[in-house]
Parts: structure tokens; sequence; C-alpha cells
């Protein structure tokens, strides 16, 4: 079982225990006082657990956030005066930059989220964290370093305050966006989540996208399809759109790649790397349903079974026709997802003893372990840094600053994404309406899916995890 479920295992625990101590209470009260109290209390605490308590957060917001960052990154000089940052020394314009501060939460910040208002820049920028927060955090100011040497930033807290001065880090890294890039996804989506910016705006691009994404067809079954019939829609849709919408931002046909392996079952593959692991809901055992968009043959193509050998084969020959000099791929170091460590731990196997090695390796987490809701805060907002608690290894961050019209590009590009179209749950459209009215959150003008919000941002955030 991995970390991600442990966690979300022992909420689940602890949420049975407290409704149980709940109704306990309640029938007391209905005995005692009166019959009618407790339905309407009932009412009135499950409002409140779904606008206060419904986030999924496996840690305590008063623990430290704790990033090592390499020597020499730290920029001395930086000190706060009167609200106002204040720096010694001149930056670079395309550096990397984050802040350490110490926050100290409101009593309103336990019911409203607490945020540092970032103002004097050319858009006023609000990076939210955790309700209650009393720790170490880290502001993401990439984009900002004329403003910042030039004196002209003020930080503000929203139902927080800033407590001594703050410590800034500064990270150079070269221009990827002058290199041919290769981004890989484990689903169709995560490249656009992650990395559209950078792949937009790259010298070349090639978007490779792992599995066709076809489980948890619900949406499609609505329609009047057979489970096994909604799975394959499913993944066709997403087989389609993965190597459809990058043509959105510019990148060639021919460079969008599916491989058409199948969602979750990537694990399995990896533990038994000769032995074909089906689709579990589309009652399929052959990729080439899935890469049938495609504008080349790979070596899977040849039986399409669904093996880590073929797996491995058709990445070794992806690289060596694109050759490309950043690797843009999933963290596990920050992402739990299944797929997402076995798609990291592939690239790297499909890696050794080539001919050709990337210059770079950029890492991407688009889910937590302890964090469901970061980022944190509204579409169009900065990037602050996640949650992480183990200063090991060293992390060096790389964030890339996107205007106004890059992020509406963005959003649109995920639009397209069929994933991201269904209607959610009506318990959590309840819940994000109750959130709105009574905890302050607002919804993304995008789109309904939480994925607008969380992604959309004024940076994307990437780490170095390999630089020559």
């Amino acid at each position: 079982m991995s970390r991600k479920q442990q966690l979300l295992k022992r909420h689940r625990r602890n949420k049975r225990i407290a409704l149980l101590i709940g109704l306990a209470v309640l029938v007391a009260t209905g005995v005692m006082v009166a019959w009618w109290l407790p339905p309407m209390l009932a009412v009135l605490l499950w409002a409140a657990h779904e606008a206060w308590f419904a986030d999924h957060l496996f840690y305590s917001p008063s623990d430290h956030y704790e990033y090592a960052f390499p020597a020499g990154s730290e920029q001395p000089g930086l000190r706060l005066e009167s609200g106002r940052l204040l720096l010694d020394a001149p930056l670079a314009n395309d550096e990397t930059l984050i802040i350490g501060v110490e926050l100290k939460s409101s009593w309103l910040g336990r019911f409203l989220d607490p945020a540092v208002d970032l103002l004097d820049l050319d858009s006023a920028d609000r990076q939210t964290f955790e309700r209650g927060v009393n720790g170490r955090r880290y502001l993401n100011l990439t984009g900002a370093a004329q403003a910042l040497a030039a004196g002209n930033i003020s930080l503000r807290g929203r139902f927080c305050r800033i407590k001594g001065q703050p410590i800034l880090w500064h990270f150079h890294q070269p221009d990827y966006r002058q290199q041919r890039v290769m981004v890989i996804a484990p689903h169709a989506d995560d490249a656009e989540l992650a990395a559209f910016s950078l792949y937009s705006q790259a010298a070349e691009s090639w978007i490779v996208t792992l599995t066709a994404g076809e489980i948890e067809a619900e949406h499609y079954q609505q329609m009047g399809l057979p489970k096994a019939q909604a799975s394959r829609l499913k993944g066709r849709l997403r087989a389609w759109d993965s190597v459809a919408v990058p043509r959105w931002a510019g990148v060639p046909e021919a460079q969008c790649v599916q491989l058409g392996y199948f969602c979750m079952q990537l694990q399995a593959m990896q533990a038994a790397p000769d032995q074909p692991q089906a689709s579990r809901e589309a009652d399929l055992a052959d990729t080439r349903l899935f890469r049938q968009f495609n504008g080349f043959a790979l070596p899977g193509d040849a039986d399409g079974a669904p093996t880590w050998h073929n797996l491995i084969a058709d990445l070794r020959a992806l690289l060596l026709k694109a050759r490309p000099q950043v690797i843009v791929l999933p963290t596990p170091l920050l992402d739990p997802h299944a797929d997402h460590i076995c798609a990291h731990a592939a690239v790297l196997e499909a890696l050794q003893g080539l001919e050709w090695q990337p210059d770079t390796l950029l890492g991407y987490a688009n889910h937590l372990h302890d964090n469901d809701r970061w980022p944190m805060g509204d579409s169009g907002a900065g990037m602050a840094l996640p949650p992480r608690f183990d200063s090991s290894p060293e992390m060096v961050p790389c964030s890339f600053a996107l205007t106004l019209s890059q992020q509406q590009d963005k959003a649109m590009a995920l639009g397209m994404m069929h994933d991201l179209q269904p209607r959610a749950p009506l318990k959590r459209r309840v819940r994000k309406w109750l959130q709105q009215v009574l905890a302050g959150r607002s919804p993304s003008p995008y789109g309904e899916n939480e994925f607008f919000r969380k992604a959309v941002r004024r940076h994307e955030l990437l780490w170095v995890l390999k630089q020559d």
C-alpha cells in the first residue's frame, strides 16, 4: 500500500470515529433536550464539515515545510521593512525566485484561507496556504526579479501575519524554451497540467503519452453503453486528446505520440516485464486500438502486447528519434500516483545504455501525498512550493512565469480534454458551493473541474532532477 493510500485510510478511519462520536452526542441531545434538535444540528454540522474540514490535509498546518536547497542558492541582503521587500543585490530576470517566510494564522485564518498578497506587481498576486497555518512556507516570485530588485514589492498577510525576516533563494537555469523538449505524460492532460507553457514555447516539443486512461468511464456508461464499450470509448477519446490538443500549442502532429498502454496497469507490467497486462475495464489486451492516431510505427505495434518490455522498447525508439535535450517527467519525490511513479522508472530504464542522453531531466507533480488541494488558492495566482517534510535530498525548483494570455491558452487546452469536461458528482458540487458561501473560496472562471483552479496559474513549477 502506498503512503498516500495509508494516509487516506487513516483519514477515513478517523472520520468514522468522529462520526460515531457525533451520532452518540446527537442521540443524547435528542433524548435529554428535544427530539427536533438533533436533525437540525446534524445538518449544521454536515455543512460545517463540508465547508471547513473536507480537505484531504494529511499533516498539521503548524508543521514547517522542510526543503534543502543547494549551497550558493541563497541570496543574502533581503529584508522586510514596513511590509516592503528590499534587496541589496541585483537579480537576473530569468531566475527562479523562492522566498521563505514564517506565517502565523489569525483566528479568522482557521475558517478563511490564509494568504500572502504580493502587491505592486504588474498584476497583484495572492499565494494561499492551509487554514490555521503556523510555520515556514515558500513563496514563488519567479518573473518579478526587476520589481524585487527595485524594491517595488510589498507583502501583506491576509488572515495571517508574517513573522521575522524572509529568506531569498535564486536558481539560474538555461532557457529550456530554446531546446528540444520531450514531455512524458502517464495520461492525457498530464503534459498540459504540468508543462503547457514550457512545451508551447520550446524550440521543438514532443508529447509522449503512455496510457489511454480508459478506466472510470461511468460518464459514458450513462449514455447506455456497457462497461467495456464505455471504457473503450473513453480510451479512444483520451487517445485522440493526447495527440490533438498539443496541436493547439503548435506541436506538430507527428511529434504527438500515444502508446496506448492501460491505465493503472504500469505497476503490474513492471513487476512481470514479459507478461501482458490487459485493461481493467475495457476487455482489451491489445494496445493498438489506442495507437491509431500515431504518425509512425513503434516496436510495440508488432504485437500490441501491453508488456513492460514493449513500453521500454517504445520509449527507446522515441528517444532516439526525437533526441530531446530536456525530458519532463513525473517525479516520485513528490507525486505518489502509481502510473506516475512507473512512468519515471520506465524513462530511466529506457535511457540506460542508450546512445542518446538528455542534458536535463525536469520533474513535475500533478498529485501530492499530503495535500489534495495544492496548489491552494485561485486560478491565476502564483504557485507556492508544495508541502514537503523531508529535507533530503536537495531540491532545485525551476519555475516559469505565464502571462494572462498564456494562462488562457492553457485553460483552453485543458478544456479540450474530455476527462475534464463531465460535471462533478452532486456531493462535490454542493461542497464547493458551501465552501464559496462559508469559506470564501472562489470558483475558477475556466471550468468546474478542480484542475482548472490548480493548474491555470501565473507559474508552472518543475524540479531539476538532472543537469549536465
